[in-house]
This record gives structure tokens, C-alpha cells and sequence, in this order.
């Protein structure tokens, strides 16, 4: 007999640790299933053993954990749901994947899920132990699929979901790329303009004793300035971007940076509504999948990666568990449109929280897009007067000096 260590999932979505005594990996799953447990980890006490011959195949399970893009998570989900709805089990269906080459990075990711589950673990287990880019949320869904024998439906489902997250996010830098590099420009011009035209308009003026105007010089002192000292004020930028890093990196800071985040003008409204999507959406597809409430408010917690927001969902799941509807708990926090709340109370009242959840992350992406067109729509031309008038200025004043000099020299 050999023991063998688990973590595995209860019936009522609890997470469980202890250890259980079997001739090898095989027997261990089934007896974790005979208590109603799901394992997602099993290991053997003994480093190197090898329960019942059914030990790690060389260059499967063995080797490091798989480091994956979204994107390539994405793509197996959606490859091996297709395939799961074909018909095919999940073990002959891991094998395809494996044999097809335009998968190409993800061929050894199903060759090792394909090995673990072969020794005896779950989908879930085999796939939390290969790679951990697919996350808590993912296995804990994959938990609920293998228990509930609908694994292919919860992966098609989620499949849909890790597309939408990435539109949601090329969505809202989409909006920002354009605007930033037009600011980019406009002070890639001034910076031409300060450090070059004007000086070496000066050095014209002084060889035919032409003189410039007040503006120009004050912009010529300007230059001159800059460029004595250009390496303190470099070293001083440095030095503070780093440090404003450094202090919102800490992890008791995030908050505080993630509320000043959420604040600032404009931006800060894209960030908020790009949360109520992604939080719509996240609930909604665990909701559907099968897992309590309580469940699925903590895993959507955890994807959320703004601190300060992450506080009010802790908040709203501490109300859940004393009895308080989801509708109540979310408008308690302060940080929910009404509509959002009044939409959830509906599908609370109706008996489909699921559909009223999908059908509000609807219509806040909807509100999403506007959002971002209207950004970026507001912001080019604003960048753009801006950079006329730096350099409608500078041109003028450099305009004035030629005139004044050719002036002077007729008289």
C-alpha cells in the first residue's frame, strides 16, 4: 500500500486536504470519488514513488510547468471543447490534439494532460499540475464538469468566456493606443523644436546681428537650460517612476494606487466600466457552470486584479454568507451602478440569476464600446489642437525673428 497525499473539491464545492492509502493512483481517485470528492491534487507521500508501476513517463508529466499565452490557453479550451462535442472521449480527444500539427507549442501540453490522466488523475488535477496559466477559476470548473459529467459543455462555455476577456481587453487598448502616440508626437516635436530649430535660428541671428524676440528667447533660455541639465532631470524621472513602481507594487499599497487609478479623469471611468464587464461575465459563466453563489463570487474575487475593488468583493461574498441576497450585497458597496443592481434583483426574482447576469454584461459592454469611442473620439482632437498650438507658436515666434532680421538689415 502506498499514501498518497490530496487536495479535492466536496460536493458542496469546499475545498478538502488529508491523505489516502492505496495500491496505486488509480485506486486513489476512486476511492477520493466514493467519498464524493474530486481530486486536483494527488501526489505520493514519497518523493519518486511509483504507485503500482504507473509511474511518470519520461518527457510527459515530468519537466517544468508549461508557461502560456491567453491566447494559447484559449485556443486548447476551444480545440478540445470542438472536439469533446464531436463525440469524441477526452482521452482519445487530448491524443488528436497531440498528433496535429498546427497546435505546434501546444502538442507536448496535451501529450502531458493526456499521461496524467492515463495514471489515473482528473482533468483538473492534470491540468492545474501541467500548466498554471489556466488558473484556479478554469480547474475549479473543470472540477464541476468532471463531476457533473459535462465537462464539454463547461469547456465550450469557457471558451466563449476567454474570448470575450481578450476582446474586452485589445478593446479598451485599442482606445488608448492612438491618443498616446499623438501625445508622444506632440512633445516629440516641441522637444525638436526647443532643442534644435530655435538654437540654430540664434546662431543665423547672431552672424547677421539680427536679434529675437522676448517669447523666442525666453524658449531659447529654456533650451539652454534643458540641455545643461537634461541628465539631472533624466536621473530625477528615473528615479521617481521607479520609485512610484516600487510603492505601488507593494502589496498593502495596491489599493490606495488602484483607487487613484480609478479616479483619474476620463481614464479612470474605461477602467471601472471594463471592470463591470469583466465581472459580469466571470459570474455569470461560473453561475452557469454549476457552482454555488458563494463559489463563484470568491474565484471571480480572485480574477479581479484591481486591490481596492477586490475589498468591496470581499465585503459583498461576507454579506453572502450571512443570508443577504447578491443584489443587496453588491448595492451595499457603494462601488455598482443602480442599474447593474436592478438587473441582478430581476434574475434573483425571476429564479435566472445566470441569464440576467449574461444579459447585463451585454449591455455594460455595449456601454464599454461607446465609452471607449467617445475617449478616443475626445481625446485625438484635443491632442491634436494641442500639438498645432505648440507648434503654431514656436513656428510663429521663429517667423517673427527671420522678418525682424531682414528688417534690420534693409534699414
Amino acid at each position: 500500500m502506498a499514501t498518497f497525499q490530496y487536495t479535492a473539491y466536496a460536493a458542496d464545492g469546499r475545498l478538502a486536504t488529508g491523505v489516502v492509502e492505496a495500491t496505486d493512483r488509480g485506486e486513489a481517485v476512486r476511492r477520493l470519488g466514493d467519498r464524493h470528492l474530486q481530486p486536483v491534487r494527488l501526489a505520493a507521500v514519497k518523493t519518486g514513488l511509483k504507485a503500482g508501476g504507473a509511474g511518470v513517463r519520461p518527457g510527459s508529466a515530468a519537466g517544468q510547468p508549461l508557461k502560456l499565452q491567453a491566447a494559447q490557453v484559449s485556443l486548447f479550451v476551444e480545440e478540445l471543447a470542438h472536439l469533446l462535442a464531436g463525440g469524441i472521449q477526452l482521452e482519445p480527444a487530448l491524443g488528436i490534439m497531440e498528433r496535429r500539427r498546427e497546435l505546434s507549442g501546444l502538442k507536448d501540453l496535451a501529450g502531458r494532460v493526456r499521461s496524467r490522466l492515463r495514471d489515473g488523475e482528473s482533468f483538473a488535477a492534470a491540468v492545474q499540475a501541467v500548466s498554471p496559466s489556466f488558473g484556479e477559476m478554469f480547474c475549479n470548473l473543470a472540477v464541476a464538469g468532471e463531476m457533473s459529467g459535462s465537462l464539454g459543455a463547461v469547456l465550450k462555455r469557457q471558451a466563449g468566456y476567454l474570448k470575450s476577456i481578450e476582446e474586452l481587453k485589445g478593446r479598451v487598448l485599442s482606445a488608448l493606443i492612438y491618443p498616446a502616440f499623438l501625445l508622444f508626437a506632440a512633445v516629440a516635436v516641441s522637444v525638436l523644436f526647443i532643442v534644435f530649430l530655435i538654437p540654430k535660428l540664434m546662431e543665423l541671428l547672431d552672424s547677421t546681428g539680427g536679434s529675437l524676440p522676448v517669447g523666442a528667447r525666453l524658449i531659447l533660455d529654456f533650451s539652454r537650460f534643458v540641455q545643461a541639465t537634461w541628465w539631472v532631470w533624466t536621473g530625477v524621472g528615473a528615479l521617481v517612476t521607479v520609485s512610484v513602481r516600487w510603492w505601488a507594487a507593494r502589496e498593502e499599497n495596491r489599493p490606495k494606487w488602484d483607487r487613484f487609478v480609478l479616479r483619474i479623469p476620463l481614464f479612470g471611468g474605461l477602467v471601472r466600466e471594463r471592470f463591470y464587464v469583466q465581472f459580469l461575465e466571470t459570474l455569470c459563466n461560473l453561475v452557469c457552470n454549476g457552482l454555488p453563489l458563494n463559489r463563484a463570487m470568491e474565484l471571480t474575487r480572485s480574477a479581479t486584479p484591481d486591490r481596492y475593488l477586490r475589498g468591496h468583493l470581499d465585503a459583498a461574498i461576507a454579506r453572502l454568507a450571512d443570508g443577504v441576497p447578491l443584489s443587496a450585497a453588491l448595492e451595499r458597496t457603494g462601488e455598482f451602478p443602480s442599474l447593474l443592481i436592478d438587473m441582478v434583483a430581476v434574475g434573483e426574482e425571476t429564479g435566472d440569476l445566470g441569464g440576467a447576469l449574461a444579459r447585463t454584461a451585454e449591455r455594460y459592454d455595449g456601454e464599454l464600446k461607446k465609452r471607449a469611442e467617445r475617449l478616443s473620439a475626445l481625446i485625438q482632437p484635443l491632442v491634436v489642437v494641442l500639438m498645432a498650438s505648440l507648434v503654431g507658436a514656436m513656428a510663429y515666434l521663429m517667423i517673427t525673428a527671420i522678418f525682424q532680421t531682414i528688417a534690420g538689415l534693409n534699414g
